[in-house]
């Protein structure tokens, strides 16, 4: 049987610097979620929050 593809790779991005910063997978099935996480931007050097960046 052959994978289905139920996960895709997307990007966070910075919403101060607009960074693309840290790349993660997600479920896609049923559309894509809208995630905002705090994540460390190396470029601000602090706690930022991070949305999906899909390419």
């Amino acid at each position: 049987m052959a994978k289905s593809k139920a996960r895709e790779y997307v990007w966070m991005q910075c919403t101060e610097c607009k960074d693309l910063n840290y790349r993660t997978n997600v479920r896609v099935q049923g559309g894509v979620p809208k995630i905002e996480l705090k994540k460390f931007c190396p470029r601000e050097r602090k706690h930022t929050t991070h949305k999906i960046k899909r390419k």
